[in-house]
């Protein structure tokens, strides 16, 4: 019984101190949907909070649909961009992926999904999301918890791999 009651409150002090923490999303330039489908999966495990601090392009958008509604902000500096799925041909071109598309889609949650209907769908160009229409969205970052908790936040995207020609960088992989 002791043994249960200690294991209880060290898994409560271990889930209070990876609640609390946060990821700040900024200059994030997407990749792969399947690595961002990894990656945001294991924040919204490890209970991180989202802030959206800065440019949150292609498959970053996916945060949106994989993170609870209520653990991802938006700072007015938020941008957010969406396009088609893509990935590259056996002549090493890029194409657009239907099925990529539709997996993406089905990322979203549905006010997300109706804003991009409304500006016409997913297409090969970029369409932003920004401002008041994103804050209808996205709920606005809390100004003190932001500004207290960015300080040791965790950033991600800032930091990019530069990647050669050659490399296979699409949104969406068909491997």
């Amino acid at each position: 019984m002791r043994a249960q009651l200690l294991a209880a409150t060290i898994l409560s002090a271990l889930t209070v101190t990876s609640a609390s923490a946060m990821v700040v999303l900024s200059d994030d330039k997407g990749g792969k949907m399947e690595e961002y489908t990894a990656r945001f999966q294991q924040m919204r495990n490890s209970g991180e909070t989202v802030a959206i601090d800065g440019t949150c392009l292609s498959a970053c958008t996916m945060v949106l649909g994989l993170v609870p509604r209520n653990r991802v902000c938006a700072t007015p500096n938020a941008v957010l961009g969406f396009h088609a799925a893509w990935m590259y041909d056996n002549s090493g071109n890029r194409v657009a992926s239907a099925s990529g598309t539709r997996d993406l889609m089905e990322t979203y949650p549905a006010a997300v999904r109706a804003w991009i209907e409304r500006n016409g769908g997913l297409k090969p160009n970029m369409m932003y999301l920004r401002g008041r229409a994103l804050a209808a969205i996205v709920a606005p970052c809390d100004k003190a918890s932001h500004s207290a908790s960015t300080a040791s936040a965790k950033r991600v995207g800032a930091v990019r791999q530069s990647l050669g020609k050659d490399t296979p960088r699409a949104s969406f992989d068909a491997r």
